[in-house]
């Protein structure tokens, strides 16, 4: 499909994506405490080479650098969350100014140079201190969260007016609670329970703050989604596959759709009840502007009796003989499309940002430039595939890129890099990347 930025509208919203954790470093400055993602990927085993945050691509001293890249490309909007352990070192109590200054000076030179900040308040790095008290298994979390969005609000709320409340909650509860290989690193089926339970409580509930205290705030929520298809073509893997769609996509937007979890389509879900107390249903619902898609990649599923409970398994991309990306993930941009399509069915939400779309692939420094030429082909696939769901009348109405730097990949560490501008993490110097000039010329048509 050929198309133009101006095909997408005028007041679509293009931007690119960050989170606090994978790019400021500054791990231990200035007051901050420790959040989950210090601990673990500062234990030996748990990351890729044993690679760390600490520095990270140092957006805590290059800020405005950065900010002044994306003001150079033309890109209008920028998402990036705040670190609660920055903000609050302990998670509860004491506030650090040191903390509070520096997202005003960020969020005051977006604003200075002409670009749009969209906030936000939780990916995935919880103070440290917070899990040593049950994290997200620990029902106090809905009130520790809910102060500390009122503090972000409080300080932020006058010049801030997009806001995200959580970040993928699939993944930090399943990855972290579930199977031990994010942080915090706990597993089991009622750790993932209750974290999952309180996370669903806390972006509705985060909604409602927002909502009470910002006028013109325009608030929304994240989700991690794959297009989940059936392996073959038996009665089993299709149910296979239905249940693991309940699992990934369906989890926590349809209790935010006030439609309750997808119990009967997903029977374990019933073990959900010890952690839901009276009056729990009715507040897991609110009504968000918007919901951010992040979508990546489809899932293949076959029936498996060897795995409990959900008694299916992913039939693994290099298993299956298609272009991959350095995660491993199949490049089949068809799978945006699928979801945009299935989440326009839920009615409650006025309008679908992908707020997060991207690959990494191996890029190649020659003589100062990176010829990505596969995340170009990757981007205008995806994006045209966007495109054809706005034609089609689905409600979308923006996308951001991931990321804007190269940085650090969770338990990947630095080996995938995403990003629209290179970064050597020896010498922080940043090297725009081809796609980043080819996403820059679409937004020059917009």
């Amino acid at each position: 499909m050929n198309y133009t930025g101006k095909d997408f509208g005028p007041d679509f919203k293009w931007g690119v994506s960050t989170a606090a954790y994978q790019t400021e470093g500054g791990w231990d400055s200035d007051g901050k405490g420790k959040s989950i993602w210090d601990v673990f990927s500062n234990t030996k085993g748990k990351t890729f080479q044993g690679e760390n945050g600490n520095i990270a691509c140092d957006f805590y001293r290059r800020y405005t650098h950065d900010i002044i890249l994306i003001a150079k490309l033309g890109i209008p909007n920028f998402r990036f969350s705040l670190s609660w352990s920055r903000i609050i070192p302990n998670g509860i109590g004491k506030v650090n100014p040191i903390g509070i200054e520096f997202y005003n000076r960020v969020i005051d030179f977006c604003l200075e140079m002409g670009i749009e900040p969209w906030i936000t308040l939780y990916h995935w790095d919880l103070p440290h201190e917070l899990e040593k008290k049950g994290g997200w298994t620990n029902r106090d979390i809905i009130g520790w969260f809910g102060d500390y969005v009122e503090l972000c609000i409080r300080y932020f709320g006058d010049r801030a007016k997009n806001w995200m409340i959580l970040n993928e909650p699939m993944v930090y509860t399943g990855a972290g609670y579930f199977l031990g290989v994010h942080a915090p690193g706990r597993k089991g089926l009622n750790n993932f329970l209750a974290a999952a339970h309180h996370s669903a409580m806390c972006q509705s509930e985060g909604g409602r703050i927002v909502r009470s205290m910002v006028k013109d705030a325009h608030i929304g929520t994240t989700f991690s989604c794959s297009y989940v298809e059936p392996f073959g073509k038996s009665i089993n893997d299709g149910m296979a596959a239905h249940r693991v769609d309940a699992l990934l996509n369906r989890l926590f937007v349809e209790p935010l759709a006030g439609l309750g979890y997808p119990v009967n389509d997903l029977k374990l879900l019933r073990r959900l009840e010890p952690f839901i107390k009276d009056g729990d249903e009715s507040k897991l619902a609110f009504d968000m502007d918007f919901i951010g898609v992040q979508n990546y990649t489809r899932e293949m599923i076959s029936h498996s009796n060897f795995t409990p409970m959900m008694k299916a398994k992913v039939i693994r991309a290099e298993k299956r003989n298609v272009e991959t990306t350095v995660m491993n993930w199949e490049v089949y941009p068809e799978s945006i499309y699928k979801m945009l399509v299935k989440f326009s069915k839920y009615k409650k939400f006025k309008e679908i940002i992908v707020t997060e779309n991207g690959a990494a692939f191996p890029d190649v420094l020659l003589e100062g430039k990176i010829h990505d030429i596969k995340r170009i082909s990757f981007l205008k696939q995806y994006l045209g595939q966007v495109l054809r769901a706005k034609c089609e009348g689905v409600n979308v109405n923006g996308y951001f890129v991931w990321s804007l730097t190269d940085n650090f990949e969770w338990a990947e560490g630095f080996k995938p890099r995403f990003g629209l501008v290179y970064v050597d993490f020896k010498t922080q110097e940043r090297i725009i990347k081809d796609s980043g000039y080819w996403y820059s010329s679409l937004l020059d048509d917009h």
